[in-house]
């Protein structure tokens, strides 16, 4: 098909009121903020529950499996049960809960009130984009899509501040108070909803749903503990070893299998014309499979910046959540403006164009970054590169989605739903987990050669205090361990010295190799699809796209 062939003139599109889009924007908010909730919450809980961290950290990690798992599921429950119906079904379970962390006796009630809330969340992630494109058509869509970007963003920044608040004036039960209101709310927002029925005559195939949910939770486990059990031989902290070897890198490598064998089940039961799990005719153009690539990339980004920026100012720096907020408020204001205005550039720019420019713009932020950030954060340089990356950030965030939802047509939205949700969650994983061990390698290594290089701490000190067994701690617990050893004095300032100097370089090269990544991304953004406003892709014509 043409680029003449596929452009049509636009209709007059029919402009629906925003009050469903209100309800569909708090559900975003709603499971953002649950998710932002929970780290500021973990003190509390550790206090309360008398508990070690890691135990109540298995709320976090338990809300992860149950989405990643079961998203693509709760996309082909939504397309037989009816889009409203199940999205008023696990609004309701989501505000349950909500109720079970607020009244919790126990730290196992907090870990399955995360469970429910993330098989609730997994249902509810398809559910936004198919009631989007139920509920709204060109422009509208484009901003509706660019507002989900926004939420995600506000709701990080104001479960820190509200989270941290209620957290330090009254206790952790009250910011799933919030949560519970949200809940409400959507609920009652969702009767301005409207959808179809659903198809009873869909049937979900169990064993795609198996391959791909184990698939997931093996992936979402295998990168997440990299660090933690170790990068291939097994750690002290690994649960198990499979002959000296870590299980995370095992986990990983079935974990790859086992999408394969998903795939290759779909791509069979398709050709025997029954119906698959998920639609794999939404990805059947380049341009849709390079808009995945590229989420795929930018959330990944994000979720590593994520990661950094606290680690350096919470646990390098000894500084409070607070501060990580207010560090990160120029990133996430800007994310969420930009994810909002990105839909006015539509009228006169591609998709491939905007795609192209923002990934230079993360590319160039990055960079900037690597050369200019010092041990401070606050300083001007630094919120300038950190204000550049979340406008390319916002900008991507909405464009890979839209790309996505206007390609399909309005039946497989929820399949895009369960791809997006599926992309997310794997991308966050994966970014979180590889720059963690990215920047503790680095850091061993250069604090290591520093050590050697360095004539005024002897190797007897180094091996004392395992000094060459680096990891992110700071000056006063450095000090701390040092004070427990036979270091003099200026040995211990130039074991100081020799840390900080290390984690600097550390940050500036694992800003540079975020860099790289970010610029590979050009290339499948140059194949994001070149139409303008006035070219309508035709969803039902498969790969016939400008």
């Amino acid at each position: 098909m043409t680029t003449d062939q596929a452009a049509l003139p636009q209709s007059v599109e029919e402009r629906r009121s925003w009050l469903p889009m209100v309800g569909l924007f708090l559900a975003q908010v709603l499971m953002s903020f649950n998710v932002a909730a929970l780290p500021v919450s973990l003190g509390g809980m550790v206090e309360e529950f008398g508990v070690a961290p890691t135990v109540v950290s298995s709320t976090i990690v338990v809300y992860g499996l149950a989405v990643a798992a079961l998203v693509m599921t709760g996309a082909k429950l939504g397309q037989r049960v009816g889009w409203v119906v199940i999205f008023r079904v696990v609004i309701a379970t989501f505000a349950v809960s909500a109720l079970m962390m607020i009244f919790s006796p126990t730290v196992g009630w907090a870990i399955a009130g995360q469970a429910v809330a993330g098989a609730s969340a997994a249902m509810i992630v398809p559910s936004l984009v198919a009631l989007i494109a139920e509920n709204y058509r060109g422009a509208q869509q484009a901003t509706a899509v660019g507002s989900l970007g926004s939420a995600r963003a506000i709701s990080g920044v104001s479960a820190f501040f509200l989270g941290g608040a209620l957290g330090t004036l009254v206790g952790w039960r009250p910011v799933f108070g919030i949560v519970l209101v949200l809940a409400v709310v959507v609920f009652v927002l969702s009767f301005q909803l409207r959808s179809d029925r659903g198809d009873p005559g869909i049937r979900i195939d169990l064993v795609a749903a198996l391959l791909i949910g184990v698939a997931i939770v093996l992936l979402t486990l295998g990168f997440n503990n990299l660090n933690a059990w170790g990068l291939f031989y097994a750690s002290a902290g690994a649960p198990f070893d499979l002959l000296g070897v870590s299980p995370a890198p095992v986990f990983v490598v079935v974990g790859i299998v086992l999408g394969q064998a998903f795939f290759w089940w779909t791509r069979r039961r398709i050709a025997a014309g029954k119906v698959p799990l998920v639609d794999l005719g939404v990805l059947s153009s380049g341009r849709e499979r390079a808009a995945v690539y590229a989420m795929f990339i930018v959330v990944a980004l994000e979720a590593a910046l994520n990661f950094t920026v606290p680690l350096y100012i919470q646990i390098v720096q000894g500084r409070t959540p607070f501060d990580t907020a207010l560090a990160m408020m120029p990133f996430n204001l800007t994310v969420f403006v930009t994810a909002t205005v990105v839909v006015r550039f539509y009228k006169r720019y591609s998709p491939r164009a905007i795609g192209v420019f923002s990934f230079v713009l993360t590319t160039a932020a990055l960079v900037w970054l690597a050369f200019v950030v010092t041990n401070n954060w606050e300083t001007l340089p630094t919120i300038l590169g950190l204000f550049v990356f979340g406008v390319g950030q916002g900008a991507l965030v909405t464009l890979v989605f839209n790309v996505l939802i206007t390609a399909a047509p309005k039946q497989s939205a929820g399949d895009v739903g369960s791809i997006r949700g599926t992309t997310q969650n794997l991308a966050s994983a994966v970014g979180t987990a590889v720059v963690a061990a990215l920047l503790v390698t680095l850091l061993s290594l250069n604090v290591g050669r520093a050590l050697m290089d360095d004539v005024e701490v002897p190797p007897e000190l180094v091996i004392e205090a395992e000094l060459d067994d680096a990891d992110f701690v700071s000056n006063d617990e450095l000090r701390d361990v040092l004070a427990t050893t036979d270091a003099e004095p200026q040995q211990v300032d130039a074991v100081v010295a020799v840390h900080e100097d290390a984690r600097l370089r550390t940050l500036k090269l694992g800003l540079l190799l975020l860099a790289a990544v970010s610029a590979t991304a050009i290339v499948p953004a140059g194949r994001l699809p070149g139409y303008r406003p006035h070219e309508i892709p035709d969803p039902a014509g498969g790969s016939g796209r400008v």
